[in-house]
């Protein structure tokens, strides 16, 4: 693996010629020092108190690349452009209608031109075939009206300098199921989504088991038809059991065999294991999780959203590639607990598209502080990816900036105020809470935590190449390191992330169906909340 350009200055020739992240029609910014201080100062003005001492530590961060704020933060923090400055949204809940569909469809047109990933889920859609009382016709199903989006963000995509990104889920359980799986079989089809398959523990159970499985929908307030089976599911967007009718039922191997062979031949669908994602959530009492930002390392409920930012650690290594290389514990928790202020005040001066949002994103303030650089500062340090040696040093990195996160945003309370969704009881249950140390969860207790959510490890290109390209998030592309470690690194860094991580595993060409299940079992028992993989040859996901 070369790394040794890491430590390289980006030349102002190249920031001028390749990474300016101006709008078209706009001179380039001469110098990235000048972009650092557009962003410092434009987000230390939601500082009150001591702001000129915020810009400057902001300015301090930023320079030498130690923290990469997201592109959203990057590309419109002091411009004074229409944008977000958030990567990450999830779309209301899609009304079951032709005017709340298209009432959806225009809300995630218009926070995909203010500059933020939308993830949809579109399992609150009836099945195709079923009978669409307001026509006296037969609904075309989910999958059609994701064309219709994909259709809609290829006509904005084109006017805007971004592409837009999407992530369409699915629930295992929807009659259309396998149409959905089947989505991307066809070459470019849905270029705009990524694809996952919203996988409950039931339904693992009964693969591993070789067991039936229902498809259902729910019925509303339709009469039950006589003679028919019903059940009761917790649908998408709902918090109660509702009545359901029960289409058919499959082997759960025959739908867990499709996910296989669409992974093999497109890598897509990815797969959510939603119980786990509602199950660990923070706000467990107050939201439902359906669906995944575009990356697949936020999950949100119904118009919440997230902005995002990554700590280089490749800066944070004295004496690389040399005999006894060091971590700089100091100066990664100074980093990790000014950053986490940084991406609170990104709430206070963002634009929110619609709304909705503002009321979900501001009940939350949410943030995704992760990292990047990771394969490579193993590389500096000796490490191979996936040894023991590396696993452990990983666990004690993301620990250090998992409570420093948490530390630093319990402080931030005292100053500024707890979120407002915070309930000191219901909180300090959930899991993640309750995995921090006695004394961080005494701070909670008593003072509040000002953001609900802390962690995300973002994919983290865009950004990652602008730190003269260093290994993005916690990727490595070396082709000898096994599925089984790249698993084991993942289940280790999203033990600290109260998110969720985006990292693709990467698998060899010849790999048989047989053992991609195995992958896929593994990263459910291993507690990830989430699987995509990309088998060598084949085209990964083309929504960045």
């Amino acid at each position: 693996m070369q790394s040794t350009h890491i430590l390289e200055p980006i030349s102002d020739h190249v920031w001028r010629t390749r990474y300016c992240w101006l709008e078209p029609g706009r001179l380039p910014e001469p110098s990235i020092e000048v972009t650092w201080d557009r962003v410092a100062l434009a987000v230390s003005a939601a500082e009150t108190h001591h702001r000129d001492e915020w810009r400057e530590r902001f300015c301090t961060i930023l320079h030498d690349f130690r923290f990469l704020p997201g592109g959203r933060i990057l590309a419109s923090a002091g411009t004074g452009h229409h944008s977000t400055l958030f990567n990450c949204f999830v779309a209301g809940p899609l009304e079951d209608s032709i005017q709340g569909i298209f009432n959806a469809l225009r809300e995630a047109m218009v926070t995909l031109q203010a500059g933020g990933g939308v993830g949809v889920d579109f399992s609150t859609l009836r099945p195709a075939g079923s009978p669409a009382v307001a026509s006296a016709g037969v609904a075309s199903g989910p999958v059609s009206f994701m064309d219709v989006w994909e259709a809609a963000n290829t006509v904005l995509a084109s006017h805007n300098v971004r592409r837009g990104a999407m992530m369409a889920t699915l629930r295992c359980d929807h009659p259309d199921i396998e149409a959905f799986i089947d989505a991307k079989m066809a070459g470019a089809a849905l270029a705009h989504f990524n694809l996952s398959v919203a996988i409950s523990d039931d339904f693992m159970r009964a693969v591993e088991t070789d067991g039936p499985w229902p498809l259902v929908f729910p019925l509303g307030q339709r009469p039950v038809p006589v003679g028919v089976e019903v059940c009761e599911r917790i649908w998408s967007g709902d918090t109660t059991p509702r009545l359901c009718l029960v289409h058919r039922r499959v082997p759960a191997r025959l739908i867990w065999d499709k996910l296989l062979a669409a992974q093999l031949a497109c890598a897509e669908p990815g797969v959510l294991f939603i119980d786990r994602i509602n199950r660990d959530n923070n706000l467990w009492y107050s939201e439902q999780i359906a669906t995944t930002s575009p990356g697949g390392e936020v999950p949100l409920p119904p118009h919440g959203g997230c902005n995002l930012g990554s700590i280089n650690l490749t800066r944070f290594v004295q004496d690389p590639f040399a005999a006894h290389p060091q971590v700089d514990w100091v100066g990664l928790k100074a980093v990790a607990g000014i950053a986490t202020r940084f991406l609170d005040d990104v709430h206070d001066i963002s634009l929110l598209p619609l709304k909705a949002q503002e009321k979900t994103v501001r009940a939350s303030r949410r943030i995704g502080l992760g990292v990047t650089g990771l394969a490579d500062m193993l590389a500096m340090l000796g490490l191979r990816y996936g040894s023991e040696a590396s696993l452990d040093l990983t666990r004690a990195l993301m620990g250090a900036i998992r409570d420093t996160a948490y530390s630093t945003s319990v402080e931030i309370a005292r100053e500024k105020g707890a979120f407002p969704e915070f309930d000191k009881i219901k909180y300090g249950a959930s899991p993640f809470v309750l995995g921090l140390s006695h004394e961080l969860q005494d701070a909670i207790a008593e003072h509040g935590i000002r953001n609900s959510h802390l962690l995300a490890v973002a994919p983290a290109k865009a950004i990652s190449l602008l730190a003269n390209k260093v290994s993005s998030g916690i990727e490595s592309t070396a082709a000898d390191i096994s599925p089984e470690a790249q698993l084991r690194m993942m289940s280790v860094v999203q033990s600290c992330v109260d998110s969720a991580i985006s990292k693709t595993v990467h698998l060899p060409q010849g790999i048989r169906p047989q053992e991609l299940e195995l992958v896929l079992l593994q990263a459910w028992e291993l507690g990830l909340k989430g699987c995509a993989v990309y088998r060598e040859g084949r085209r990964e996901g083309e929504a960045v």
